[in-house]
């Protein structure tokens, strides 16, 4: 089959057995470390996705992704028609689903324990597909309209409790208080615990559900006492641009209502997980970097040893772009080597992970989580990326000693031939 005379050249000399020992443990061990940068990098790449897919998923999965409220101050917070204004929202593009809202700071307690909560007064019938309704390990959602102030709660709070189902917890609200003949005291209410879920984030034993009409007599507001409308999206990263679209499509509804978006609770969080990310692709590219560039080394000195053979085959009538491409295929086949065989190894590694250190019996998260496994989230695009600057890499590496090789003087070289 016809192949270019570099090609053939370069491919000869990347297979000849001839050179020094230590230029082939050179060679040998540039590739590997291009192999093992790229299946760390691959590796830890997807492992990373993994915990920002999961953080996404149990923190933006309860956290609204944008809250309305209400601008009017007059109505003491709480949001007039609420029902139509769900209506007109749930047309708007991007918005999956808005449920009504109404929270309290409050404190818990039972026999042994006292704990600050977050009150949530919810309406069932709009959370059927809420993280909390699929996350229940004892009793339903639904029960909250089934049982006059009950309440659910998470499994970790109950554990801090040291309550189950049916307990009783007292709820109380310090911020609001009545008069009684034996002077102000703060709001309370016991509450029957019909429901625990278990998310596996903090809001476990930070938050507690009540229905919104329980908690509106609580806080002694009138009706549902609904107060705030949770906006969820196709994707929460649209949050501003759900925001700017609904501001600018109606300006009267703009002013009537406050829109926060979840980068105003949350958005100092994912920002340290995007840098982390970052840091991390960055850290780890400079291990292929340095690994592609002792190809450098190795090629050097291979010019060094082949100055008789350049100098021939430049008599022979080989241009200097010949012999740069001679030494950038030699090369490249040492990149090539490197980067198949470390993206095969990283997909593999990837892919098998948690096997394999359940096989070592290695527990990253601790003996209180020995259930829990590395979240990993393998991304084709991400693989490809990281092949392809390695190869880049690779190829950068080759341009020095190719040029190098071309500037070969035939006749100073075959002077003493």
């Amino acid at each position: 089959m016809f192949q270019p005379v570099s090609l053939f050249i370069g491919l000869r000399y990347s297979r000849s057995k001839s050179r020094t020992g230590f230029i082939s443990f050179i060679t040998f061990f540039s590739t590997v470390g291009i192999l093992m940068g790229v299946a760390s990098l691959i590796t830890v790449v997807s492992v990373m996705n993994g915990f920002e897919g999961e953080l996404k998923k149990r923190v933006l999965g309860i956290i609204p992704h944008v809250l309305v409220s209400n601008n009017d101050i007059s109505h003491q917070g709480q949001l007039a028609n609420w029902q139509k204004l769900r209506q007109y929202l749930l047309k708007q593009e991007h918005i999956q689903q808005v449920t009504p809202l109404l929270s309290s700071e409050a404190l818990i307690q039972s026999q042994k324990n006292l704990q600050g909560v977050l009150l949530q007064g919810v309406i069932p019938e709009f959370e059927q597909q809420n993280i909390i309704s699929a996350n229940m390990i004892s009793g339903t959602f639904s029960s909250l309209s089934a049982h006059a102030y009950s309440m659910v709660i998470g499994r970790s709070l109950a554990n801090k409790l040291h309550v189950s189902m049916q307990d009783t917890v007292r709820l109380v609200l310090p911020n609001k208080t009545i008069f009684t003949p034996m002077g102000r005291i703060p709001v309370q209410r016991t509450f029957t615990i019909t429901g625990i879920f278990d998310v596996g984030s903090q809001v476990d034993d930070a938050m507690v559900y009540v229905h919104s009409k329980y908690g509106a007599k609580l806080l002694r507001h009138k009706g549902d006492g609904v107060e705030q409308l949770r906006l969820y999206l196709d994707d929460a990263f649209n949050a501003e641009k759900v925001v700017t679209q609904l501001s600018a499509t109606d300006t009267a509804l703009a002013q009537k209502i406050r829109l926060t978006t979840w980068n105003d609770s949350q958005g100092a969080l994912f920002l340290a997980v995007s840098m982390e990310k970052k840091m991390m692709w960055l850290m780890l590219s400079l291990i292929v970097a340095v690994a592609a560039f002792n190809i450098v080394s190795a090629l050097v000195m291979v010019v060094v040893e082949k100055q008789a053979e350049i100098g021939i085959l430049q008599t022979l009538g080989l241009s200097k772009a010949g012999v740069v491409k001679i030494f950038i295929t030699q090369g490249m086949v040492n990149g090539l080597w490197g980067v198949g065989l470390g993206s095969a190894f990283g997909i593999l590694l990837s892919q098998y992970l948690n096997d394999i250190l359940a096989f070592f019996g290695v527990n990253i998260f601790g003996a209180g989580y020995a259930m829990q496994q590395l979240p990993i989230q393998l991304e084709i695009n991400n693989v490809v990326l990281i092949a392809m600057s390695a190869l880049a890499m690779s190829f950068v590496a080759t341009l020095y000693p190719a040029f190098q090789a071309s500037n070969t003087q035939p006749a100073e070289v075959l002077r003493n031939e």
